[in-house]
């Protein structure tokens, strides 16, 4: 064993017997002559040899006289429990152990010739303070509280770890101080106190070798693996970090191999869904189902026969097979669980289920390679860990809904950060208002004197392009199915299929010539009512035909039940383009909101739009100053041609070379706006500030006063404003971007023609220029990086 005996110590440590021995002295009074006898031998044996009165350093000395020491304490070590207890006399702190019970030397034995017996929960670096605190109790009177348990982890012979419990006996133990020792005071020890882990300060008012500790101790040991397993598996599952680790499984049979003394167990989890009837794998790390055997899912009445469906379901009790191959056999092997369980060589099992008020969750797997090794006697011993194993699953099925409900709040409904605040007031109010037995409103939140910044970008022609997509799709699929009836029509000359090739046909010139709403419904009832039918009847009848069918019933979706060819390519276009922008979007809006906290919304229509609301009563602690408006302004400006480059970059990788155009709308006044608990979004509020959401709603649509010219277009950004004062601001702005390579120099300003209701808007033009990609230093205009991405 490895010993530190001689690193810095309080305490110079001498062995010695004298306080035991002062208990034979005391002895040979005794009127009862057989104590007396046994004390005079006792005190004769070690009279010779006074250094183990006096105390010795010398640990050689301790093999030296060993036949006389082990003399000594003959009475503290009876030869009758010798083979039960588990009993060391050893030097206290390093326990060098010089004398032990015989049952204590087979667990060494057993564990075998490297192993090295230290106590596992004292760290190295306390040995210092440690001594000090039993100086302070037992030389200086202060009662301080240092003890804890000690433990040692010892495997036994087949590996598995045991662990035991030291409780010391310090009765023949005596501290005297040396001439280095110091006074104490009240105050030192509360200081010590307050420092337990500055080691100097320690050192300071206790030196090295200030006391000398003569004697020695005797520990006895417990053996409380299982108790030790009971409380790791209740921390195991108690412990929500753990269970993340890569490690947790591994650990979690570690203990339970412990638990039941069985060194190759392995254990597994399925969980239960009562809706679908199935058991299902739980997604942990490392975590394994042996019923499932690597399968997803498996329908419960094929994984369970009857009686271990009872158990389990029923009378939620343990379900022990001892020899999986004999009822693997009795069955024919078609029966499972035993047929998954032979097929992994697992030779007994445990089934523990996980079940709360008769319903059962998910059940415990507990396997091993070896036949009997785990029965209906030793699954008794769960009845110790289920409750927590139990109340581990319930926190996580609970803590997986609550995962999911902030999922669901941050994608669908999400309160943004800048405003959470103003919430959270609410919903406390709300909670102390239903404790003081009111009923309890939550009032709508407002915030006033806001003010609003929109912008867009968003897909040119979006409907036509839509439309262009359907109707390819539409006539392929007519087309495929004129090829289908024709070859049937020349087979069997039936006139039902000539009139069905009419019809078709009338379809196609229809969809060719335009694509109504009313169109694509109509096709696709057609199809569904008239056509299918007929094709179900062909593809029994006639093997030729129903080889056609196959090739064309793989081109229909299974979601829209139609050709989804050209629309898929248009919507996936769509998607991947909306996706990298609000991406984008949301990334850059971190940097804004540092700035200054605002309110910001982004949504997903045919592009991508975005409001945001600056003012003082969104800034909880900020003082709110018309620069962070003329700022955040700016900053919108930049990140529009920042989404454009986004686009332009993209735009050759789509499947439908879409084009976008992107606007902003410059509002001046200050507004309110109010949560829609209904809609749960923020609107403007009141009849003035709606004509904010009028302009918004309607000037991607508008027109250049006087022409057909359309606002928005491709390569240009559109600024929609009313007042004077708002033209020159922008202005400003944008001859600062230009001098950056946002702009180009074609700038124009225009009148828009009047909107439902809204009149006297003008606009901004600004030409926006592109980089063809990060790296590149030249800029180009939106026609010349066509050219370039065409050549």
């Amino acid at each position: 064993m490895k010993h530190d005996y001689h690193s810095e110590s309080p305490l110079v440590q001498l062995v010695s017997f004298n306080k035991l021995l002062e208990h034979y002295d005391e002895q040979l009074k005794s009127s009862n002559p057989h104590v007396a006898e046994r004390a005079k031998y006792v005190l004769e044996t070690q009279a010779p040899y006074p250094e183990l009165r006096e105390g010795f350093s010398d640990l050689s000395l301790l093999e030296k006289h060993k036949d006389v020491i082990r003399v000594i304490l003959d009475d503290s070590f009876s030869p009758i429990l010798t083979k039960n207890e588990i009993k060391t006399a050893s030097t206290p702190f390093e326990n060098l152990v010089f004398n032990s019970s015989e049952r204590f030397r087979q667990i060494l034995k057993d564990a075998g010739e490297d192993f090295d017996l230290e106590i596992t929960n004292i760290p190295h670096e306390f040995g210092y303070i440690m001594r000090c605190t039993v100086i302070l109790k037992f030389y200086y009177g202060y009662n301080l509280d240092f003890r804890r348990p000690f433990f040692y982890d010892i495997p036994d012979t087949n590996g598995v770890m045991r662990r035991y419990r030291i409780l010391y006996n310090a009765d023949f133990m005596e501290i005297t101080p040396t001439d280095k020792a110091k006074e104490i005071t009240q105050d030192d020890v509360d200081e010590l106190l307050d420092n337990f882990y500055n080691l100097d300060l320690w050192k300071e008012k206790i030196p090295p070798n200030s006391f000398v500790a003569k004697g020695f101790v005797i520990s006895n040991m417990f053996d409380v693996t299982a108790e030790h397993s009971v409380s790791e598996i209740k921390s195991t599952l108690i412990g929500k970090t753990q269970r993340g680790k890569e490690s947790f499984m591994e650990n979690f049979e570690d203990t339970f191999r412990s638990f039941f003394k069985l060194n190759d167990i392995k254990v597994g989890f399925a969980g239960y869904d009562s809706g679908a009837n199935h058991f299902f794998k739980i997604y942990g790390k490392g975590m394994d189902s042996y019923i499932l055997n690597g399968k997803d899912t498996e329908e419960c009445d094929s994984t369970f026969c009857n009686y271990s469906h009872g158990k389990l379901f029923k009378e939620n009790k343990y379900f022990a097979i001892s020899n999986v191959e004999k009822y693997y056999r009795k069955t024919e092997g078609k029966v499972q669980p035993y047929k998954n369980l032979m097929a992994q060589g697992i030779k007994s099992a445990i089934l523990a289920p996980i079940a709360v008020n008769g319903e059962l969750l998910g059940v415990l797997e507990l396997v091993s390679g070896k036949v009997n090794e785990l029965n209906s006697v030793n699954a008794n011993k769960l009845d110790d860990v289920m409750p927590y194993i139990i109340a581990a699953v319930m926190r996580t099925i609970e803590e997986e809904e609550n995962l999911i409900d902030a999922v669901i709040q941050h994608e669908c409904t999400s309160v943004h950060p800048s405003v959470y605040w103003k919430f959270q007031e609410e919903a406390k109010r709300f909670m102390a208002d239903e404790l003081a037995g009111n009923e309890p409103m939550f009032e709508e939140i407002v915030f006033k004197d806001v003010y609003p910044l929109y912008g867009q970008i968003d897909i040119k022609d979006s409907a036509k392009e839509r439309n262009l997509a359907i109707q390819r799709d539409l006539m392929i699929q007519l087309s495929e199915i004129n090829d289908v009836l024709e070859i049937a029509f020349k087979r069997y000359k039936l006139p039902i299929y000539e009139e069905l090739m009419f019809r078709v046909n009338n379809y196609l010139n229809e969809v060719k010539e335009a694509l109504f709403t009313h169109t694509e419904q109509a096709v696709f009832d057609f199809v569904k009512e008239e056509v299918d039918p007929v094709f179900d009847h062909l593809q029994k009848e006639d093997a030729e035909i129903a080889a056609l069918l196959d090739k064309y019933n793989e081109k229909i979706d299974k979601a829209t039940e139609s050709y989804y060819d050209h629309r898929r390519n248009y919507d996936n276009s769509v998607m991947e383009a909306n996706m990298k922008l609000a991406a984008l979007l949301d990334k850059k809006q971190e940097e804004a909101q540092d700035m200054f906290p605002h309110y910001f919304e982004r949504y997903k229509t045919d592009g991508v739009e975005h409001n945001m609301y600056i003012g003082n009563s969104i800034a909880k602690d900020k003082e709110f100053n018309e620069l962070f408006l003329c700022n955040l302004r700016l900053w919108q400006l930049q990140l529009m041609c920042e989404m454009e480059n986004k686009y332009y970059a993209l735009k050759p990788h789509l499947p439908v070379k879409l084009d976008v155009a992107s606007l902003v709308l410059v509002y001046s006044t200050s507004l309110a706006i109010r949560f829609r608990m209904d809609e749960k979004r923020f609107d403007v509020d009141g009849t003035y500030n709606a004509r904010y959401e009028v302009i918004k709603k309607r000037i991607d649509k508008s027109f250049i006063k006087g022409t057909n010219e359309r606002l928005t277009q491709k390569g240009k950004l559109a600024i929609v404003y009313s007042q004077r004062k708002d033209e020159k601001e922008y202005l400003r702005y944008i001859s600062f971007l230009k001098a950056k390579g946002y702009f180009t120099n074609n700038i124009e300003i225009v009148e828009l023609e009047g909107v439902q209701g809204v009149s006297g808007l003008k606009a901004i033009r600004a030409e926006i220029l592109y980089q063809k990609d990060k790296k590149s230093e030249r800029t180009y205009t939106y026609d010349d990086l066509m050219e370039e991405l065409s050549s």
